[in-house]
């Protein structure tokens, strides 16, 4: 069997040491099987886990490989579109629960690193800047929807208080939410992990399913292996795939860029980000960047619809970064890399059940720190037998892409296009 490792990155570089966990071989039994060691399938594995089920976890790779291992290392609360569109979709009940759930991610993400003394470099503090006044003036709407939820911890920043926070002429203006924040992505979901380890998980990688055999007792095998379980919960997001069909019709695996810097001097880094807040803009496709622990500027932004891997991600990245911050025109880059997020063509996640008995969650179309963890809870409360809140994702309007598979990066590149259009001329 190949082993696959950790492709390059900043975060693999300055991982936790980590156990090598075995391949699956031969057959077992269990409560719940898992597939995916990411963010939704290990926070579902602790979820479960602490309510008494046994829980074995399959990953194609390592833990954390994909997105999760991966993103921006950013806390941002709600959805990839926000409670207003939301609001138009759907009932009040059901917006009601989904506005509530937008906020709880963080608070479990703090849960989880507090109890089980997880070291991921948390940092409290997340900026939206605007980049123009319609967006400003869509903050302020935003604060006030928000609040209506009973999220209070937002202030909103003019011209001259966002330098602030961030020393660039970039931004109009902007909204601090302090209940955002950072962390390190991939120290993050090791540490829950190791927390799904202690209370006695089981999780084996370098295990890729290669079949799911749906029935009253689900059977999902590897090549060496097969666990036969009470209940499956399907986590693989942008790394599923077509082992299952249905989930890949109405989804789109897509690549975000990100780079690191070499370390910045303290009193650059300092002048740059002075509260070690982490921002993102307003645009359709946003720049979104922070500082790590050993103050690199991580910078991220820009999407390959299709996620393929694109041949100099430096150079995709480097013009947005010096438009950020002209005074790091000399700053050498010592990481690039890309990973891949799934797509929906609503933006909102896609939460589902295949049969009675095996669940389904992914397409956080690029907003999943804190989504995957609500998501999490969701997806075990629903096997503990309490739906209210799994309905109300599941009862979301979901459709395939104009076009189909063959014409849906094009068509979503066009559309791209048109709120980039937008952002640049200020509509």
């Amino acid at each position: 069997m190949s082993h696959t490792p950790y492709p390059p990155s900043y975060y693999a570089a300055s991982a936790l040491p980590a156990p090598e966990r075995p391949p699956l071989q031969g057959a077992h039994e269990t409560d719940v099987c898992v597939i995916g060691a990411g963010y939704t399938g290990i926070s579902t594995a602790l979820f479960l886990l602490e309510h008494g089920f046994r829980v074995t976890v399959l990953e194609a790779a390592k833990v954390g490989f994909g997105a999760s291992g991966r993103n921006g290392g950013q806390i941002v609360n709600s959805y990839s579109r926000d409670l207003d569109v939301i609001e138009k979709q759907v009932p009040p009940e059901q917006a009601r629960l989904l506005g509530e759930m937008a906020f709880e991610g963080g608070r479990i993400i703090r849960d989880r690193v507090q109890r089980y003394a997880i070291d991921c470099d948390l940092k409290d503090g997340g900026v939206f800047g605007a980049v123009n006044h319609r967006q400003l003036g869509h903050l302020e709407q935003q604060k006030r929807l928000w609040e209506r939820y009973g999220h209070t911890q937002l202030e909103l920043l003019d011209a001259k208080a966002i330098r602030g926070v961030v020393n660039t002429e970039l931004y109009v203006g902007g909204m601090l939410d302090m209940s955002g924040g950072h962390i390190h992505p991939l120290n993050l979901v090791l540490g829950e992990a190791a927390a799904v380890a202690s209370l006695g998980g089981i999780i084996h990688e370098q295990s890729p399913v290669i079949r799911v055999q749906q029935g009253t007792s689900p059977v999902v095998y590897t090549e060496q292996g097969q666990v036969t379980a009470r209940f499956v919960v399907v986590a693989g997001n942008a790394y599923l795939g077509d082992l299952l069909p249905p989930l890949a019709a109405k989804s789109m695996p897509c690549g975000t860029q990100v780079v690191a810097t070499e370390p910045l001097a303290p009193e650059l880094a300092q002048a740059l980000l002075p509260q070690d807040y982490c921002v993102e803009d307003c645009n359709y496709l946003l720049d979104y960047y922070r500082l790590s622990a050993d103050k690199r500027l991580i910078f991220g932004g820009g999407v390959v619809y299709g996620a393929r891997d694109p041949a100099n991600i430096e150079a995709m990245i480097r013009p947005n970064l010096l438009r950020t911050f002209p005074q790091l025109h000399d700053v050498k880059i010592d990481y690039a890399w890309t990973g891949n997020f799934l797509l929906t063509l609503s933006r909102l996640p896609q939460v589902g059940r295949l049969g009675s008995n095996i669940f389904y969650s992914q397409g956080c179309s690029g907003h999943g720190v804190t989504y995957t963890h609500v998501a999490g809870k969701v997806l075990a409360e629903v096997i503990r037998g309490q739906a209210e809140r799994f309905d109300a994702f599941a009862a979301l309007p979901h459709y395939p892409f104009p076009g189909g598979r063959l014409l849906r990066v094009p068509f979503t590149a066009l559309g791209a296009w048109y709120y980039q259009l937008r952002d640049r001329l200020g509509w």
